[in-house]
């Protein structure tokens, strides 16, 4: 049974663990890095193909700000992101920084969306870590990462990613990308219509065809297929 004595017991240098950081995140959350040296931890930056943060050879994180979350859920990036991550590292978490009841402010999402894709994400394994701050943050990831390395004694480790997906993995990436369709309802999609084209072609028909897809998402994918490309301004 595990106690809180590896926590409270006073340290030694040698029990400091190692945090890797990838290069972007370490650029943009400084005071991050800043917070975790000052607690006694050794942090490396790499330029990392996945997650922000490699706490063991087995579990990554992904940091994002309440924001920066909502954000990437309307362009369907985290899903794929995370789902990658944890097929290398076993253990992969997201930590959510920053006052979670904002999600009610946002008028371009429902909140029901987000408390739909946290679900989404937790079914698959993928725990979320709310977090107030970049200072509690720090608490967070420091003493997850002891947790790891000193009381779990497992090494810090940079896995490799797959080069190239196979032709499946890139038919489901292909169709999870569209709006609030994500991995799940790409497979059943692929399953239905056996090709991307075809699940295309017969989008009208997804309702019927498709358990868990109403008018609300079909109607949105039907819009991006649809829509004339407006490029954005810089």
């Amino acid at each position: 049974m595990e106690t809180l004595t590896p926590f409270i017991k006073e340290k030694t240098p040698s029990e400091e663990p190692t945090i890797i950081v990838d290069s972007r995140e370490a650029s943009s959350a400084q005071k991050i890095i800043k917070g975790l040296n000052e607690k006694g931890a050794t942090t490396k930056t790499e330029l990392l193909e996945k997650g922000d943060y490699i706490l063991s050879d087995q579990c990554a994180v992904e940091r994002k700000t309440v924001n920066d979350f909502v954000y990437t859920l309307t362009r369907r990036y985290l899903f794929e992101q995370l789902f990658r991550l944890k097929d290398v590292y076993p253990k992969s978490l997201i930590v959510l920084e920053g006052y979670l009841p904002i999600i009610y402010k946002f008028s371009n999402i429902q909140p029901a969306s987000i408390w739909g894709a946290m679900f989404n994400l937790a079914k698959n394994g993928i725990a979320i870590v709310n977090t107030a701050s970049q200072k509690e943050t720090v608490d967070f990831l420091y003493t997850a990462a002891r947790q790891e390395q000193v009381v779990e004694k497992r090494s810090v480790m940079v896995h490799a990613f797959k080069k190239c997906d196979t032709l499946s993995d890139a038919q489901v990436y292909f169709i999870a990308s569209l709006p609030s369709i994500g991995r799940e309802k790409a497979t059943a999609i692929l399953d239905s219509y056996q090709t991307p084209l075809n699940a295309l072609i017969n989008v009208d028909d997804w309702e019927k065809a498709v358990h868990g897809l109403g008018p609300v998402i079909t109607n949105r994918v039907k819009e991006v297929l649809s829509a004339p490309y407006k490029k954005q301004p810089c």
